[in-house]
């Protein structure tokens, strides 16, 4: 199909009658007049040397064929093809998960009836999963040590298995958080992603492990890794509702140590007390950090101005050959009746 980039220009196609039509015509200088008995033979043998090879009309046509041309290319003239899909450029994001021995509370609720922490964690973690079209997910379980689950991959039903098997107590009943985070900083600064992103997720305070998790922010931040950490478990003051300030947490929860993580690489920290409170964070996230991969769509396109520009200097080419071959014929034949 062909497009026109610029169709307004096509407006401009009757310029030249209006032109001709309304401006006024250039004045014309009489000097002395002269009779000249020959007149009409020379009339007749200029008009033989200057339209003999373009008679009148066919000069007409050609000037009102070289302008509609160049209005024509002017309008940039395209043709497009038909819509292909191609695949967009995701990010590389990792989950961290605490499966310490804290995770088996159960301070959550589903439909009124309460639920432990993993459960829930496991439940809208998989949603999230499911919905990053596109993006290289990871996923890494700690403890006591930190452990790659799933390398990064566009698996995302892998990945959602992954985090089905996850069980308590699989890696160790304390809490590495700074393991994971060098862990995810390795696997991370390995990739050439422009957007590399770790969303840990803890009830707890680093606990165990050899790196401290500031210090292993720092890493992060020089990967440029940036990371959002959740703080999960429900109010000691009030269960329930949405959770996504500070609300005092759990006695055993770092919200400090998790915050300096998420603003030292440029993240956030997001506190979940509710069901609902981490569905929301875990939307908030997504917003953070759309996913990119999505298949997008093009429709090829080939230029065409090209062929009327060539068309209207090809006509040019000829009404001006014209003209030259006329003041020729005029100068030959003037020659010859000197």
């Amino acid at each position: 199909m062909i497009e026109l980039g610029l169709p307004w220009v096509l407006a401009t196609l009757p310029l030249p009658i209006l032109a001709w039509r309304f401006l006024p015509r250039a004045k014309e200088r009489r000097a002395g007049a002269l009779r000249v008995p020959f007149f009409d033979e020379m009339i007749g043998s200029v008009r033989a040397g200057v339209l003999g090879r373009v008679k009148r009309f066919g000069a007409i046509a050609a000037m009102i064929g070289a302008w509609s041309a160049m209005v024509v290319a002017a309008a940039q003239p395209s043709w497009v093809g038909e819509p292909q899909s191609i695949p967009t450029q995701g990010r590389d994001l990792m989950l961290a998960l605490d499966l310490s021995g804290s995770m088996a509370q159960q301070d959550f609720a589903v439909n009124d009836r309460p639920i432990d922490r993993l459960s829930i964690v496991k439940a809208v973690a998989k949603r999230f999963v499911e919905d990053r079209e596109g993006d290289r997910l990871g996923l890494i379980l700690f403890g006591s040590r930190a452990y790659l689950q799933t390398p990064l991959t566009t698996d995302r039903e892998t990945v959602g298995q992954m985090l089905d098997e996850a069980e308590l107590g699989l890696a160790g009943k304390e809490t590495a958080i700074g393991d994971a985070i060098g862990l995810a900083v390795k696997r991370l600064g390995e990739r050439t992603a422009e957007e590399r992103v770790l969303v840990l997720l803890s009830d707890g305070a680093s606990n165990a492990g050899v790196m401290d998790p500031i210090r292993a922010a720092e890493f992060a931040r020089q990967a440029g890794i940036r990371i959002y950490t959740i703080g999960i478990g429900a109010d000691t003051r009030a269960f329930g509702g949405l959770g996504l300030m500070s609300l005092g947490g759990g006695d055993s929860l770092d919200e400090e140590t998790l915050r300096r993580v998420a603003e030292t690489t440029g993240g956030n920290y997001f506190r979940a007390t509710s069901t609902e409170g981490l569905i929301e964070v875990y939307r908030r996230i997504d917003e953070l950090e759309p996913s990119e991969g999505r298949e997008s769509h093009v429709r090829p396109m080939r230029a065409l101005f090209h062929f009327p520009l060539g068309a209207a200097f090809v006509l040019s080419a000829m009404l001006v050959m014209a003209h030259v071959a006329g003041a020729l014929g005029w100068n030959w034949t003037a020659g010859r009746g000197r």
